[in-house]
């Protein structure tokens, strides 16, 4: 490619549009590199080598004029000196309005936090409502620095690669452009685990020493079969990409020499019919795999794609996928909504199969545009560029549409909310099934239901649909929120009793107003999930009560400092008074307390000049210490509860409180309790030890939080 010439992409264009607009091609080439003048890319390129990559890619999906100036200048309203009004003037509204919805494209952050990344996905899908060609060229743009992402640095090559792998790869295969998914995904694996896929090219390249080309015998094979039945049809073969092998050796668990069709196949034909003359003799010479055959001609995809595929046992018995459609199928499977825009002959291509994805588009931000559920929005966008599709029955007959993958739970919630949360069971084509069955094609669904019967937490492993989790999880906040107030009582309880006062509702309500909560339920709420601890709660109406008259000012609770130098204990092994100690000086931190036993010493054993010979003053202590204790309890009414008054009548502080692990007979949690010393230590784990539906107590240390 002349990437500083415009009549390579001049004449590419013309191949397939004689009737282009050359003059104007021309002169956006020439606009774009002006103003692109003095700019580079990372690896030293003139910056508008990009722009006319990016408009290559997209001429050679045929694509009109306006799409492909828009490449060229994509970049110019963001980059450059030059504004919508001047791109208007120079190359008409068209191109100024497709410019500027790729620049707001450009700066939608679109992986970032949950709550941000839906509502910026909320914004690329009205941008794509408006004109398709907007994500046509922000994908191909994509695709270019995909291409060239060595150039980056290692951090923003993984960010690029993780965003390009959960968005635009999955945006490409929903809109039918199914090449420029696989390519995606490829770039993307490359970046994010080089590793696998070398591993997977490696052993392509065995096996074809070991066993010769076996996509020329293939192809041979089929051609052989189709040439007796007299059926005429164009054979072609491919190994499948690297990313696609690896993800189907995840979802299946098997490791490469047990995965059968690593290799796919079509079979290009010239009418429907003879698709499936094709499927036939392709059945008639080899034994069909039960389960692996679709007709998605009769049934097409939604982004239009239509295709017979089914998997046969082949030459030595090796799985084959073969996919049979006509020329004008194979050209929407390949192209997707570019297909709509395509030109042949200097006319739009008039093929019957391409589906505008607008109407997809458009009901999709129908339906969420008011949407106060985040959650439920990301969830559901995704599962629509992500998926497929089943169709499955009611017992009236009544059709529901549900993502591949789906439970009859969330059938159950596509009924209806309260069918959901009452479901106990389920029935496919009259047969009890687990809840968690997948969902196939064409088959009948009735829900059993029972009243008293609410959401279980481990629903939200079951169902895939957003609706059904958002339904789930807005039931679970309300009985959590119980729970939570229960759980706060008694932290509350136990905290207050602590410095010889109730929790009384007065007091929590006098509190609730000081932190600007609603009521005392609220705080009870926020103490109960670890949001608020008990101890600050206490200190803001009592902030004299925490004291010691006799105790050791925390400043000055470890000898053998310098005057000018402060201590702060290593949250790795959280050491306390009464144990044996070193101060370890750490550059911006000061002097910092372990334990003489903490594995995070090994690391600065040889520098002794860092090491402070330091111990604890042998006074009494304040109860502020705070330790972590790991604790498996019996998941049964009331254990908690008793946990917490075991630890408060032993004169300590719970002051944050974290679940690890919750399983159907015992949880698993961190809790954080305040302690004076080491004797205060001994005498809780004791107390804990002793508890009969306390299973295991221990001293929990993190070695990843060394400073």
């Amino acid at each position: 490619m002349s990437e500083l010439s415009p009549e390579e992409l001049v004449e590419k264009v013309r191949a397939y549009n004689p009737k282009s607009n050359s003059d104007l091609i021309r002169a956006a080439f020439d606009y774009g590199r002006r103003m692109h003048e003095g700019q580079f890319r990372h690896s030293g390129e003139p910056y508008f080598t990009h722009p006319v990559a990016v408009a290559h890619v997209l001429a050679e999906q045929k694509l009109d004029d306006s799409t492909i100036i828009t490449a060229l200048l994509h970049d110019t309203i963001e980059d450059t000196g030059s504004t919508y009004g001047e791109i208007s003037a120079h190359f008409g509204a068209d191109v100024a309005e497709l410019v500027d919805g790729v620049t707001k494209l450009t700066n939608l952050q679109l992986s970032s936090t949950e709550t941000k990344q839906a509502e910026n996905f909320r914004k690329l899908f009205m941008a794509m409502s408006k004109d398709l060609r907007v994500i046509l060229v922000k994908i191909a743009d994509r695709l270019h620095n995909m291409r060239t992402i060595r150039a980056m640095r290692p951090e923003k090559q993984v960010q690029k690669a993780r965003e390009t792998m959960d968005i635009f790869a999955p945006l490409a295969g929903r809109m039918g452009m199914q090449w420029m998914r696989d390519e995606l995904e490829d770039l993307a694996f490359h970046v994010l685990n080089p590793e696998a896929r070398s591993s997977i090219i490696r052993r392509f390249i065995r096996l074809q020493q070991e066993s010769g080309d076996v996509i020329e015998k293939i192809t041979k094979d089929i051609r052989k079969e189709l040439d007796r039945a007299g059926i005429e049809a164009e054979v072609f073969g491919r190994a499948k990409k690297p990313y696609s092998i690896w993800r189907k050796m995840q979802e299946k668990d098997q490791s490469f020499s047990r995965l059968s069709d690593t290799y796919g196949f079509r079979v290009i034909t010239g009418s429907e019919e003879d698709c499936y003359a094709v499927l036939g003799a392709v059945h008639q010479r080899w034994r069909a795999v039960p389960g692996r055959f679709k007709d998605y001609i009769s049934q097409p995809k939604s982004n239009g794609y239509r295709s017979i595929h089914t998997t046969v046992s082949g030459r030595d018995g090796k799985r084959v996928e073969i996919q049979i459609r006509t020329r004008q199928m194979h050209e929407v499977a390949e192209a997707g909504v570019a297909a709509h825009w395509s030109y042949k002959d200097g006319e739009r291509a008039e093929n019957p199969f391409a589906v505008d994805p607008a109407k997809w588009i458009t009901s999709l931000t129908e339906r969420f545009e008011n949407a106060d559920d985040h959650d439920e929005f990301l969830e559901n966008v995704k599962l629509e560029m992500y998926t497929d599709k089943v169709f499955c029955f009611t017992p009236k007959g009544e059709v529901v549409k549900l993502p591949r993958g789906a439970t009859p739970l969330d059938f159950a919630y596509a009924v209806h909310t309260r069918v959901g949360d009452s479901c106990v069971g389920a029935r496919v084509d009259n047969i009890r099934v687990p809840l968690w069955t997948r969902i196939k094609n064409g088959q009948s669904i009735e829900i059993i239901t029972a009243e008293g019967q609410s959401p279980q937490a481990t629903w939200l492993d079951i169902v895939v649909t957003g609706r059904a989790k958002s339904a789930i999880r807005r039931r679970l906040r309300v009985e959590d929120r119980e729970r939570f107030i229960k759980l706060g009582r008694e932290l509350a309880r136990v905290a207050f009793d602590h410095v010889g006062r109730k929790a009384t509702d007065k007091a929590l309500t006098t509190a609730a107003k000081q932190l600007g909560l609603a009521d005392a339920d609220e705080i009870l709420a926020r103490l109960g999930s670890a949001d608020l601890a008990a101890r600050d709660v206490v200190a803001l109406l009592y902030p004299n009560a925490l004291g010691g008259i006799d105790e050791i000012d925390v400043e000055r609770a470890v000898i053998g400092l310098e005057p000018d130098q402060s201590f702060t204990r290593s949250l790795c092994c959280q050491p306390v008074p009464g144990e044996r100690i070193v101060g370890i000086t750490y550059r911006g931190k000061g002097v910092m307390l372990h334990s003489i036993d903490c594995l995070a010493l090994s690391e600065v054993e040889d520098d002794g000049s860092r090491w402070v010979d330091v111990h604890w003053h042998s006074g009494t202590h304040p109860a502020v210490h705070a330790v972590t204790l790991e604790l498996t309890i019996a998941n049964d009414a009331g254990v908690l509860g008793r946990i917490c008054t075991l630890i408060g009548e032993q004169k300590a502080n719970i002051s944050d409180l974290h679940f690890v692990d919750r399983k159907p007979d015992y949880f698993k949690i961190l809790v954080d309790v305040d302690l004076r010393d080491v004797e205060h230590l001994h005498t809780v784990m004791l107390v804990l030890e002793a508890e009969s539906d306390v299973a295991e107590i221990k001293r929990y240390r993190d070695l990843s939080r060394a400073p």
